[in-house]
């Protein structure tokens, strides 16, 4: 095996948006250091699941419900 061709892992500490901390294992940064996130699994809507509506641009979703609606039913 090649030598000196794996990143140096070390611990930093991340933490969230609502101030809750831990510590990982990352080649990010330099040891000791903290990560700030902007956007996270607690409040990021892609995670959640967000409340946000399908907007039915040109009657694509319609189109769509409309051609598979009876897809799944028994």
């Amino acid at each position: 095996m090649k030598s000196n061709i794996h990143p140096d892992y070390h611990f930093v500490k991340v933490v969230m948006t609502d101030g809750t901390e831990y510590t990982t294992r990352t080649t990010w940064g330099k040891e000791g250091d903290t990560l700030q996130l902007d956007i996270d699994p607690k409040v990021h809507p892609a995670w959640t699941g967000g409340s946000q509506q399908l907007l039915d641009r040109g009657g694509r979703v319609s189109k769509f419900q409309k051609k598979f609606a009876g897809f799944l039913k028994a």
